[in-house]
C-alpha cells in the first residue's frame, strides 16, 4: 500500500452508529485477521495486557437480558424505555468484540500504559473492519465500568472492560462530522 493510499484509508475512518449495522457480520477467519491486525499496537515490556471476548448469536440478546435485569437493579425507577434500550444494546450488530483490559503489577510499565494498549486494540480494531468492508463503532456505557457487568461476563478482578466494538454490515453510509483543526492542536513547547 501507498503512503497516500495509507493515508487516505486513516482519513475515511469513520465510526457506524450501532443501530446502522446488520447481517452479515464478519466470518471467523475475518475475526481472526482483524485480530491479527489489532495485536500489533504499542505494548511497553509486552505484556499483551488485553483479552478479547467475542459476543454473537444468542450470546448478544441473554448479555441484553442480564442488562436489563440489572439497569432495574441499578434504578428501579429506570423507564421501561430505558430499561428495554439496555436490552436491545448487543442485538443489532451481529458482533460486539468486547475488550478487556488485563492489568499486571508492574514495576516498569503502569496500570495507564496497559489501559492505553487496550485502547489501541479497540481503535485498531475500528481500522481492521473498515478495511474489510464492514462498519462498526467502539461503544462503552454505563455497562463498561459496572461491576456485575463485569462479573456477570467472567472478568478477574484485574480486568476492566475497555469497549464494545460493534460490527457489522453498514446499512448507511456513515455520516462525516466535523473534525478538529489539526494545526490548532499542535503547540511547539520551548524551554
Amino acid at each position: 500500500m501507498s503512503d497516500s493510499c495509507f493515508l487516505q484509508a486513516l482519513d475515511q475512518r469513520r465510526s457506524v452508529p450501532s443501530l446502522q449495522l446488520a447481517e452479515p457480520g464478519p466470518d471467523d477467519a475475518t475475526v481472526l485477521a482483524m485480530l491479527a491486525a489489532a495485536v500489533r499496537v504499542p505494548d511497553h515490556g509486552k505484556l499483551v495486557p488485553f483479552r478479547v471476548l467475542r459476543l454473537r448469536g444468542d450470546a448478544r440478546h441473554a448479555l441484553g437480558d442480564y442488562l436489563a435485569r440489572r439497569s432495574r437493579e441499578r434504578a428501579p425507577d429506570a423507564s421501561p424505555a430505558a430499561v428495554e434500550k439496555d436490552r436491545q444494546r448487543f442485538s443489532h450488530a451481529p458482533l460486539v468484540l468486547t475488550v478487556v483490559a488485563r492489568l499486571q503489577d508492574n514495576p516498569k510499565v503502569p496500570e495507564q500504559e496497559q489501559l492505553l494498549t487496550a485502547g489501541c486494540v479497540c481503535f485498531a480494531l475500528l481500522q481492521a473492519a473498515q478495511g474489510f468492508g464492514f462498519g462498526a463503532q467502539w461503544l462503552t456505557a454505563w455497562m463498561a465500568y459496572d461491576e456485575g457487568v463485569a462479573r456477570h461476563l467472567g472478568l478477574a478482578a484485574n480486568e476492566r472492560i475497555v469497549g464494545f466494538i460493534h460490527v457489522g454490515t453498514p446499512r448507511m453510509r456513515a455520516p462525516e462530522r466535523a473534525r478538529p483543526d489539526p494545526a490548532s492542536l499542535l503547540q511547539d513547547w520551548q524551554p
